[in-house]
């Protein structure tokens, strides 16, 4: 596949998406994100682990925008996506691996348990046998 084709499928893929499955995407992201800031981190490749955490960062706070405020678990969400940012901020500043994993954990939980979500809410609209 070139990559001009993965582009436009990787497009369609977004446009496409629910609502769910674009929170999906963007848990799948910041793992991705801090996974390869990790790995900066190792090699001592200080641009490319601003870079990545920077972006982490940036779907963190994406993360926290589409909350919504009327939804009661927004008030013990918002704590919790805070804390990751902070855990970002501390390993970008001081090169700690031990919060970029603090934040590799959360994020993962969010995005196993939203992963569920999305399949329960699959299972409902389409029957048995929908995966994520």
């Amino acid at each position: 596949m070139s990559v001009q084709n993965y582009q436009a499928y990787q497009q369609n893929s977004v446009q496409t998406a629910s609502p769910g499955e674009l929170t999906l995407m963007l848990y799948n992201g910041c793992i991705k994100f801090i996974k390869f800031a990790q790995q900066a981190i190792e090699k001592k490749d200080i641009e490319a682990k601003n870079t990545n955490i920077q972006k982490a960062q940036n779907i963190v706070r994406e993360l926290m925008i589409t909350l919504d405020p009327e939804v009661p678990i927004t008030n013990e969400i918002m704590p919790l996506y805070d804390f990751i940012n902070q855990q970002l901020i501390q390993a970008n500043t001081h090169n700690d691996q031990q919060a970029l994993k603090s934040a590799l954990d959360l994020i993962t939980d969010f995005r196993d348990t939203w992963k569920e979500v999305v399949k329960q809410t699959r299972k409902q609209q389409f029957g048995t046998g929908a995966t994520v």
